[in-house]
């Protein structure tokens, strides 16, 4: 009998297409940017949040390209450059070292205060509460994969039967079968997830080869077979799924 919890696990495993745990996250990571979009964007709490840490490149692109509430999302950078104005702005006015000679070991300490406030800076940059959330999330999942690989058969059997886990959701795997998992329910998990990778790998770098071989004049008439998307799966397969890895289905040189 299925629970809240592995429903979307299931759904997931049912996708015929890419690495469920990319399903899984690209779901989340919708569900979170409506949330700070949404009402929680005035909760003091959120706003609390947000203000300190303010979101990372990638969610910063990705919250702005939804255009369903720009109000929402300037309300939220005015307090948070306002924060960052009054954490950053009187350490950076005062970190120029005086003019003239340095007293003997004081040059060493001058560029220690500037690389603690350049890793304060980056430190701000990368903070993200999505990210938080998503990789919470993701290792949540990943427990629950596990746990239904040991005692839900049909699960098992789907994946068995999946296709691809790309290598960062891997890697997830592993940390969480070596956390949570019995050696025995590993002796079946592991060679499961090796297969489906050199499944994965065995059909894409020949789909790859052929990409690159369609440029070749030679090549012009000939089929593409399945490798007109091959870039965009090798980076899927490399780095997860990511709204900027579209399909672009171009031609190659003639």
């Amino acid at each position: 009998m299925e629970k809240i919890y592995t429903i979307p696990v299931n759904d997931a495993y049912a996708n015929p297409d890419g690495c469920p745990l990319c399903f899984l996250k690209n779901k989340s990571e919708t569900d979170y940017l409506d949330y700070y979009l949404g009402p929680s964007l005035m909760e003091p709490d959120t706003r609390t949040i947000t203000n300190k840490t303010g979101f990372c490149p990638d969610h910063m692109g990705k919250l702005n390209k939804r255009e369903a509430n720009r109000l929402g999302l300037g309300l939220m950078l005015h307090t948070h450059l306002q924060d960052v104005k009054s954490d950053i702005g009187p350490k950076l006015s005062k970190i120029a070292p005086a003019k003239g000679n340095f007293f003997k070991g004081r040059d060493g300490e001058y560029k220690a205060n500037l690389q603690k406030l350049a890793d304060k800076i980056d430190a701000r940059v990368a903070s993200c509460p999505i990210c938080e959330k998503l990789n919470y999330t993701l290792d949540r999942y990943a427990k629950v994969i596990v746990w239904m690989f040991a005692h839900d058969n049909d699960f098992k059997n789907k994946f068995a039967n999946c296709k691809c886990h790309c290598l960062p959701h891997i890697s997830t795997l592993l940390r969480v079968c070596a956390n949570d998992m019995s050696q025995n329910d590993a002796a079946d998990f592991l060679p499961l997830l090796s297969n489906s990778f050199d499944s994965s790998m065995n059909e894409l770098i020949p789909d790859v080869e052929w990409f690159t071989l369609k440029f070749d004049y030679r090549n012009t008439d000939k089929p593409w077979g399945n490798s007109k998307n091959a870039i965009q799966r090798a980076m899927r397969l490399l780095s997860a799924d990511r709204s900027d890895f579209d399909e672009k289905q171009g031609k190659a040189k003639q």
